[in-house]
């Protein structure tokens, strides 16, 4: 069992989201922000950074917990896949050749057999020097698992974006108006032309360290770019299809050329079973 030590030094690192009315969603962007509304939230606390590689170690260490992708796929939900296709594996990352069409998003992804959460690129890659980095390849009720064990929940898609807006009013980004203040980049996310080219003038191609660019108003790191997070909030799908969760936040393949969504209000739905390379999570919980 987790002892009391622990439980708080993660309590420490949570910030506390005061309640009020908020602004939230884009009428500027994609359809599923809009419109812009007015929400009322209660006061909450929530992780000042992505949960870390280290941190899921010790939770699994503790527990002996297995996620997802290191499992064979649900045959509920897959009744129909083939015998050599039941393996262990997870989606990955694959920059494609030049002559590859970006309208066919599938064609730089890769199911890899052996990828997860400790091996992120692969079975032959490792986390030795990622432990500062968020941990990835974690399926939704992985994040619920490590929420329940640390005493804690996902936050709403709602407190996310209040959260990752660090107290500014119907701005763009985390930090203002602008994506590069000053000409600097503020976040872990792609440049240059996407899926081929990462220039990677941000200083990275893959995750980074947690806390690698300057925080929001909030104290809160990574609420743009970096890795996609996990939100508690059901994402409307039609009747008889899978469920979805609310992912927030972007990651570090969002690129202002293909996928703008490293903002606040940006927002994807996401299978609960899917577990990626650029996804992660950040934990909340309410005030005593």
């Amino acid at each position: 069992m987790t002892d009391m030590t622990d439980m708080t030094d993660q309590r420490d690192q949570m910030i506390t989201i005061p309640a009020g009315e908020y602004a939230i969603g884009s009428d500027s962007f994609y359809p599923e922000e809009a419109p812009v509304r007015s929400i009322e939230i209660r006061s909450f606390l929530i992780d000042a950074a992505p949960v870390t590689n280290a941190e899921f170690a010790r939770f699994v260490s503790d527990t002996g917990y297995v996620t997802v992708s290191e499992k064979p796929p649900d045959p509920v939900l897959y009744p129909n896949l083939p015998p050599d296709q039941q393996n262990p594996e997870s989606a990955v990352f694959i920059p494609p050749p030049a002559s590859v069409d970006r309208n066919q998003p599938m064609s730089w992804w890769a199911l890899i057999e052996g990828a997860d959460w400790r091996h992120p690129q692969g079975p032959d890659t490792g986390i030795d020097d990622l432990m500062d980095h968020p941990v990835v390849h974690l399926a939704y009720v992985d994040a619920l698992a490590y929420a329940q064990w640390a005493g804690k929940r996902l936050p709403t898609a709602e407190e996310w974006e209040v959260a990752a807006r660090g107290g500014l009013v119907q701005q763009n980004y985390s930090w203002g108006e602008e994506m590069m203040p000053d000409g600097q980049w503020l976040a872990n996310v792609w440049q240059g032309p996407f899926p081929w080219t990462n220039e990677q003038t941000d200083g990275w191609f893959w995750t980074s360290p947690v806390g690698s660019f300057p925080p929001n108003g909030y104290g809160l790191v990574d609420m743009c770019g970096n890795v996609w997070e996990w939100t508690s909030t059901l994402f409307p799908v039609p009747k008889g299809e899978q469920e979805r969760r609310i992912i927030k936040g972007g990651s570090f393949l969002c690129a202002e050329n293909y996928c703008h969504r490293f903002r606040p209000a940006a927002l994807m739905g996401q299978t609960t079973d899917t577990a990626t390379c650029h996804m992660g999570f950040r934990c909340a919980t309410d005030l005593a």
